[in-house]
């Protein structure tokens, strides 16, 4: 479960320690839905971020579809953030449009999408009637970054396992590159140690076959994830600003993860419409 929804969030639920560099959670009960609580400053944060996101980010559309050389496909578990992630892409100059989880290929397929993001969301991936990763994800091959509720659902859906946390991790973490995936684009040029945004309360406990732990935090064993074929899972949000090195994240895996080319503008989209 990776949740973001502020509205949901009532005060009695908020229970936090300080600590140098931001807030966390302890280990009280979560809403329905394990969904973690957030302070007040985020809130206005995270609401003016997304609407700025909303601004000229397409949504997938039959009827509509555009003509662009290349993009990248949000899928949408959800998350208020869907929209932000999809700004971030176009803010580093790559196509983006958001999917949901019952797209189909053929819906996409026009996009010549060159890798996939997967958000975060509401749900825990052990209940009923989760959102799953469409199939063409995995059919085509293509790059992969799963975003928090993203990885949990690449790590169930590939055989590996996610549990409820003992402990939820809310706020700011310090995050730890282990080095066990030296190979990974995703980090390059990274410190070792550097500041990211945690929200969720459900943790990977077993890896699927191929993949190693890239990153841990400390309330997080396993915060980054890695195949060495591009598919990645990361527990924290790159996307807020909260995660002071989160475009570069992102930028890594656009430019060398999925070898996009940093040339849309909305001009583009006019002009080949």
């Amino acid at each position: 479960m990776c949740p973001f929804h502020p509205e949901d969030f009532p005060r009695h639920y908020v229970n936090c320690t300080e600590y140098p560099g931001g807030r966390t959670t302890t280990e009280r009960k979560l809403p329905q839905g394990r969904r973690v609580a957030t302070s007040d400053d985020l809130e206005v944060s995270a609401y003016l971020e997304i609407a700025k996101g909303l601004e000229g980010v397409g949504v997938e559309d039959d009827d509509g579809q555009q003509s662009v050389s290349e993009g990248v496909v949000v899928i949408d578990f959800g998350s208020q953030y869907s929209h932000l992630i999809a700004r971030r892409i176009r803010e580093l100059k790559v196509y983006s449009i958001i999917a949901q989880s019952k797209s189909t290929w053929d819906s996409v397929k026009h996009l010549n999408p060159r890798g996939v993001i997967l958000s975060g969301g509401p749900s825990s991936v052990y209940e009923k009637g989760a959102p799953q990763i469409p199939n063409w994800v995995f059919e085509q091959h293509l790059p992969v970054l799963g975003i928090c509720y993203g990885m949990q659902a690449l790590v169930h859906q590939l055989g590996g396992k996610v549990s409820p946390g003992a402990k939820q991790e809310f706020g700011y973490a310090v995050l730890h590159r282990d080095g066990s995936d030296p190979e990974s684009v995703l980090f390059d040029q990274l410190p070792t140690e550097f500041q990211v945004w945690m929200s969720h309360g459900d943790r990977v406990e077993t890896l699927p076959p191929g993949f190693t732990g890239m990153a841990y935090t400390e309330n997080s064993p396993v915060a980054a994830i890695g195949n060495g074929e591009n598919v990645y899972g990361i527990q924290f949000h790159p996307e807020v600003n909260h995660t002071p090195l989160g475009q570069d994240i992102l930028d890594n895996f656009l430019f060398k993860a999925c070898g996009c080319n940093a040339n849309w503008t909305p001009g583009n989209v006019v002009h080949d419409s």
